[in-house]
C-alpha cells in the first residue's frame, strides 16, 4: 500500500480546528499558510474530506507539528476515560457505545475531555464520602480533593506531550553559563551556587537533616541534602533550587498558561515544572537525544553517560518532543508494591485506568521481585495495538529504622518501535501477554486472574459450569 494510499481515509477535523484556533489564525490565513482554498480547509475541518499525505506534510512544513497526531487514532487515554465513565451505573442506562464515544472524542474533544473531568471529580468525592472522608469538609471539597488535583496536572502535562521548550532552552542557558560538561555534573553546579548565588552545597547525617532529603536554608546561605540521596540524584536537586531561584518568572508564566482548577494545582504543577528543568539540565536534550539515537535507547548507557538513575532516563525519554529531532514517543509509569499509581506518562500512546489496580500480566510487577534487572515483554492490549515494555525495579533508602521503599517502573513504546531499541534484540511479539488497563475496563473472558467483572457487561453466572474465570459475562 502506497503512503497516499495509507492517508487516504484519516479524518481529523478537529484536530485542524484546534491546532488552527491554538495559533490564534483564522481558516482563511491557515489555508494560506497550508496552500490550500479556505473552503477546502473549511470541509477538512467538518470531517467532508479525509486528510492527505500532501496535507499532513504541509502541516509538518507550515506548523512543525508531529504529523503522526493526525495520522494516529482517537486519543487512547481520552477514550479509555470515556470507557469508565460510559459504563459507570449513573450513565449505564445510555447504552453509549464504543462507536458513539470514538466520534465524541473525535468530533468534540473537548466537550469528551470535560465530561471525563466531571467524571473524575464525581467518583472522587462519591469515594470520599463513602470512606467518611473528613478533608471533604475542609478546602478540599471545592475542587473534587486531592485526588482531582492531582489528576489535573497530570492530564495538563500530558495534555502539553510532556515536553515544554522554553524550560529545555532555560537549562540549555544554564549549561552554558555553568560550563556544565557530561561528567562531574554536581561538582560544577555547586560552583555555580556558590559563585552566583552565594549558597554553600552541604551533605548532611541523616538525623541532622530530620527526614528532609533537600532543604534551603536562606539564612545560612546553604543547600543542605540528605546523605540518604544517591550522587546521581544530588546534582538533580541542586538543578531543582537553580530553577527556583532563577526560573521563577518562567515556572509562573508557564503556569499561567494551563488552566487548572485550584491553587493546589498550580504548586503541584509548579514543583512539576522545576523538576522537568532540572531534569533537562542533567540530560541536556540535543546530547542526551543524541546518545539515545546512537545507541538504540539503551537505558544502561544513558545511565553511565549522564550519571543519571534509571527512573531519571526513562522519566527523559519521554520528554523528547522537539520538533526536528523527536525521539521515540515513550509511555513511563511507576507503581508500588500495592498497585499504587505515583508517576504516569501516556507519551500519547498508552491510556492508563485512572483508578484500581492494573493488570498482574504486565510485568511490571513482576519487576517487583527482581529489582535492578530489566525485564522485557510484549503485550496486546483489548483493542489490538501491540506494546513493548521494558520494566524494572527500583529499590531506594528510606528513613532509617524503616525498611527501603520499591517501586516498579516501566517503560514502553509501540510495538513497531521495538527494531530500534537495542533490549528488544532477540524479542517476538509471536504471542504478546494478552493485557488489560483494569480488570474493570477489560472485555477478555477466560481469565484466570481476573479480579472484577467489566463495567459495562452483565454477569451471566452459571452454578452448573465453572471457567477459569472466576466471573461470566454477556453483552453489555
Amino acid at each position: 500500500m502506497s503512503d497516499n494510499q495509507a492517508f487516504e481515509k484519516i479524518f481529523a477535523g478537529a484536530r485542524l480546528r484546534r491546532l488552527r484556533r491554538e495559533r490564534g489564525m483564522t481558516q482563511a490565513e491557515a489555508a494560506e499558510a497550508l496552500g490550500l482554498s479556505a473552503s477546502y480547509l473549511n470541509l477538512l475541518e467538518r470531517n467532508q474530506r479525509p486528510v492527505t499525505a500532501r496535507v499532513l506534510l504541509a502541516l509538518a512544513e507550515a506548523f512543525d507539528v508531529d504529523v503522526r497526531s493526525f495520522a494516529n487514532e482517537s486519543d487512547r487515554q481520552l477514550i479509555a476515560d470515556l470507557t469508565e465513565a460510559a459504563a459507570d451505573p449513573v450513565l449505564a442506562g445510555l447504552e453509549l457505545d464504543r462507536v458513539e464515544l470514538n466520534e465524541l472524542a473525535d468530533s468534540q474533544p473537548r466537550a469528551a475531555e470535560a465530561l471525563t473531568r466531571l467524571f473524575q471529580s464525581y467518583r472522587e468525592m462519591a469515594t470520599a464520602t463513602a470512606d467518611l472522608a473528613t478533608r471533604m469538609s475542609g478546602p478540599g471539597a471545592t475542587t473534587g480533593g486531592p485526588g482531582v488535583v492531582l489528576e489535573s496536572v497530570r492530564n495538563a502535562i500530558d495534555a502539553h506531550h510532556n515536553h515544554f521548550p522554553d524550560l529545555e532552552e532555560a537549562a540549555e542557558a544554564l549549561s552554558d553559563r555553568a560550563g556544565l560538561r557530561s561528567r562531574n555534573r554536581d561538582q560544577a553546579l555547586a560552583a555555580y551556587l556558590q559563585d552566583q548565588h552565594g549558597f554553600t552545597v552541604r551533605v548532611l547525617d541523616e538525623d541532622v537533616m530530620a527526614g528532609a532529603r533537600r532543604r534551603l536554608d536562606f539564612h545560612g546561605r546553604r543547600l543542605l541534602l540528605s546523605e540518604t540521596l544517591p550522587p546521581a540524584s544530588r546534582g538533580f536537586h541542586m538543578a531543582v533550587v537553580l530553577a527556583s531561584l532563577e526560573q521563577a518568572d518562567l515556572l509562573d508564566s508557564l503556569c499561567d498558561q494551563i488552566d487548572l482548577p485550584s491553587a493546589e494545582g498550580r504548586r503541584l504543577l509548579r514543583i512539576g515544572l522545576a523538576n522537568y528543568f532540572a531534569g533537562a539540565v542533567q540530560m541536556p536534550y540535543a546530547a542526551f537525544h543524541r546518545a539515545a539515537e546512537t545507541n538504540r535507547y539503551h537505558l544502561g548507557v544513558l545511565q553511565r553517560r549522564f550519571e543519571a538513575s534509571y527512573e531519571q532516563v526513562c522519566h527523559r525519554l519521554t520528554t523528547l518532543q522537539r520538533p526536528g529531532a523527536r525521539g521515540l514517543p515513550f509511555f513511563m509509569i511507576r507503581v508500588d508494591a500495592a498497585g499504587n499509581v505515583s508517576k504516569r506518562f501516556g507519551g500519547g500512546i498508552m491510556p492508563f485506568a485512572r483508578a484500581g489496580g492494573g493488570c498482574p500480566k504486565w510485568n511490571l510487577y513482576d519487576a517487583l521481585r527482581m529489582p535492578e534487572r530489566i525485564l522485557t515483554q510484549s503485550f496486546e492490549l483489548p483493542d489490538g495495538t501491540r506494546m513493548l515494555s521494558l520494566a524494572r525495579g527500583q529499590s531506594t533508602q528510606g528513613p532509617t529504622g524503616q525498611p527501603p521503599v520499591l517501586h516498579a517502573i516501566a517503560l514502553g513504546c509501540d510495538w513497531d518501535n521495538a527494531g530500534k531499541i537495542a533490549h528488544a534484540d532477540g524479542m517476538s511479539d509471536a504471542n504478546p501477554a494478552a493485557i488489560g488497563l483494569a480488570c474493570r475496563l477489560c472485555d477478555r473472558e477466560d481469565c484466570a486472574q481476573r479480579a472484577f467483572p467489566p463495567l459495562n457487561r452483565k454477569l451471566t453466572m452459571d452454578p452448573h459450569q465453572l471457567r477459569a474465570s472466576p466471573y461470566a459475562f454477556g453483552e453489555s
